[in-house]
């Protein structure tokens, strides 16, 4: 079948089962996990592509940082290993941070399909391992040489023969063997599965290669994106974000170079490499940066290859969003989900209406580690997140991760899976961001050990120096607030040992209002006073609505005095 055949109504199903034969695919990876932090938070990509190495389609779970990575990174493995000289039961493996998706804790699996020895795909997927060697996960080395073990474009199989020199290296080199060694055969797996229900998908409808109707896809999206750029004015659009940075703060400065139907975003100005691991590579700035146009522009276009062409990505080498190796990119994510708050703010003030004010903007990744009463060595990796954002026309979403649309894991399972103790969970009142649309909040956490010895702790942490900004006279976010049980603040990032008894209480930022506050419908701020997310002091203060405490009334005369005032 070519793509000349395909009439609308056939492409709209092939579509759809393709789509489904990928999210069956991430779902028997998810189903195979080891690890939380694929199970329950979805840290993982998935994705299918054609014989040349072009994305056809995604899974609908998974981070942009893998998705958007992975499409690009799969190119590298086919320099390493041509398709012609791959064979059935062929199963490669990295987690090279310039050509993946920027840190040593990502591993990329790709497998060819075959259908009667004759090469029609590729699956992949990329996924997040509890722990790689090296520091652990943190921001304090100085060269990736420290960060981990480095594995190489390499095959895990080969020709269905098991690489076990490759896996017993990767185990001696981490504190979490089985599941590190677990998920990698998940990751595995899941190719099988995906490989296995496109078979079954090309037999139904009779394909004999995918090539046709991925050309058709990609050259639809590519065309749905262009249509959207073109009806930006052209022109240049800049904006500048800071970052709390390691040893100093750090400027991401963007420019949107539109003309036509095609867009150049250059990310010079940007501050230059740090000597410590929150640089960016350029693959995972690329991620991050088509991923912020696309919810911006063409939210409802599938993000494959043809997504990705209308749009250049370029950054000076040796900046912290194009670190050279061996640069330490651990923390890479830290700075990287700031490009999209970035982004929309260079576009708000062309297409306001299209844009979320700035939200947390990263992920908290957090390692605790130490060892248990019999001295064997445990580790736990977790994920929490700050506020959302408010949008032009919605509140902000609370406790919510953007841009990577990672889950939080409850405190119970966290809990039956390390010797960990979290004593509290909740909203952190107040910490959205004020404005007719208010910003979505931070949560409150207390957190401690309970096997009597001493820990570790390493927090991938930011906005503890710049909140997030509202937009159109929204106000900030709240910033982040880390104290320690004996009144210690922190506000630096860095891996800690801390006493046996030392709780932790960890205050995550909230996101930007959009419009001013005192346009706010006083009736949505008592909500909000009764559902506990601002305060009495806050409503008065922020929005200009005076609240009688004890009857949860509103004082109508005095509000309108006060805004008037």
């Amino acid at each position: 079948m070519s793509s000349t055949q395909l009439d609308p109504i056939t492409l709209e199903i092939l579509w759809n089962r393709l789509i489904a034969v990928v999210n069956e695919q991430a779902a028997a990876l998810m189903r195979t996990s080891f690890t939380t932090i694929v199970r329950e938070s979805g840290d993982l990509s998935a994705g299918v592509f054609d014989t040349r190495g072009n994305m056809i389609a995604q899974a609908v779970t998974g981070t942009p940082g893998h998705i958007n990575a992975m499409a690009t990174c799969i190119h590298y493995f086919m320099d390493v290993y041509p398709a012609s000289e791959l064979v059935p039961g062929d199963v490669m493996i990295t987690n090279d941070p310039q050509k993946t998706s920027g840190h040593l804790h990502d591993f990329t699996v790709i497998t060819p399909i075959f259908k009667n020895d004759r090469l029609v795909g590729f699956f992949g997927n990329t996924c997040h391992a509890l722990d790689i060697g090296g520091r652990g996960m943190g921001t304090d080395a100085r060269s990736v040489y420290e960060e981990g073990l480095f594995v190489p474009i390499t095959k895990i199989y080969s020709g269905g023969q098991e690489n076990t020199e490759l896996f017993k290296l990767i185990s001696a080199n981490t504190r979490a063997p089985e599941p590190v060694i677990g998920d990698i055969h998940a990751q595995i797996v899941a190719n099988d599965v995906g490989g296995q229900y496109l078979l079954q998908f090309m037999d139904e409808f009779g394909l004999e290669s995918v090539d046709p109707l991925g050309d058709e896809i990609i050259s639809r999206s590519e065309r749905a994106m262009r249509d959207a750029i073109a009806k930006l004015p052209d022109g240049e659009y800049s904006n500048e974000v800071y970052s709390d940075g390691y040893e100093a703060p750090v400027k991401l400065r963007v420019t949107l170079r539109k003309h036509g139907d095609s867009m150049v975003v250059d990310w010079d100005g940007s501050s230059p490499e740090s000597a410590y691991g929150i640089n960016v590579v350029l693959n995972y700035t690329h991620a991050y940066t088509t991923y912020a146009l696309k919810c911006a522009l063409a939210p409802d276009v599938p993000n494959n290859e043809g997504s990705f062409r209308p749009v250049e990505v370029v950054a000076p080498e040796r900046c912290i969003l194009n670190a050279q190796h061996p640069a330490p990119v651990c923390g890479r994510h830290i700075l990287g989900h700031f490009l999209p708050g970035a982004i929309f703010g260079a576009l708000a003030e062309v297409m306001p209406e299209r844009v979320l004010a700035e939200g947390a903007a990263n992920i908290w990744s957090m390692q605790l580690s130490g060892r248990k009463n019999d001295g064997d060595i445990w580790t736990y990796v977790w994920f929490s997140t700050g506020g959302t954002g408010a949008r032009p026309n919605k509140d902000g979403i609370s406790a919510t991760a953007f841009p990577s649309g990672i889950s939080g894991v409850p405190a119970e399972v966290i809990e039956s899976l390390a010797p960990i103790h979290i004593t509290k969970r909740e909203y952190r009142t107040d910490s959205g961001g004020p404005g007719t649309f208010r910003g979505g909040l931070g949560q409150t956490m207390e957190v401690g050990v309970t096997t009597g010895l001493p820990w570790t702790f390493s927090s991938l942490f930011d906005r503890t120096h710049y909140p997030a900004a509202g937009y159109a006279g929204g106000k900030p976010g709240a910033l982040a607030h880390i104290e320690l049980s004996d009144g210690t603040i922190i506000d630096s990032k860095g891996m800690r040992e801390f006493d046996p008894d030392t709780r932790i209480s960890l205050g995550l930022p909230g996101g930007g209002g959009f419009f001013s506050p005192l346009e706010r419908n006083p009736q949505a701020v008592l909500d909000d006073v009764i559902d506990g997310l601002v305060t009495v002091e806050q409503a008065r203060s922020a929005y200009g609505v005076v609240i009688d405490s004890e009857r949860m009334t509103i004082d109508d005369e005095a509000t309108r005095s006060l805004r008037r005032d």
